[in-house]
């Protein structure tokens, strides 16, 4: 875990994916600014480290936390999550992705 979160565009996703329980790329893409790509790029790193979770529905792919991660590790996430998500760049994250129209369902929410 240390490994991903070392890494500020992947620590931002997930802290994204930790407060909504659930994320589509193109949300996490629209909240960090940032290329389809590169944040598929870093989901891919965390699905293969299995941190994350996907679930694809039509043409949207969601991540939520890996439920089968070790207790250790979700308290890892969670405590981070709860230090650092009201600070910068987190909390503007959560900001701009508040500002996103037509957001996809979240099933897993």
């Amino acid at each position: 875990i240390s490994g991903i979160l070392s890494d500020l565009t992947r620590l931002r996703a997930l802290m994204l994916i930790q407060s909504e329980g659930e994320t589509c790329v193109c949300e996490i893409t629209f909240a960090l600014e940032e290329s389809q790509p590169k944040i598929s790029r870093h989901l891919a790193l965390m699905r293969d480290a299995g941190i994350v979770e996907p679930r694809r529905e039509g043409t949207w792919m969601h991540y939520r936390i890996n439920p089968d991660l070790p207790r250790w590790a979700k308290e890892i996430i969670e405590q981070t999550h709860g230090r650092i998500s009201c600070l910068a760049p987190f909390k503007e994250d959560k900001k701009q992705l508040a500002k996103m129209k037509n957001r996809p369902e979240r099933a897993c929410a």
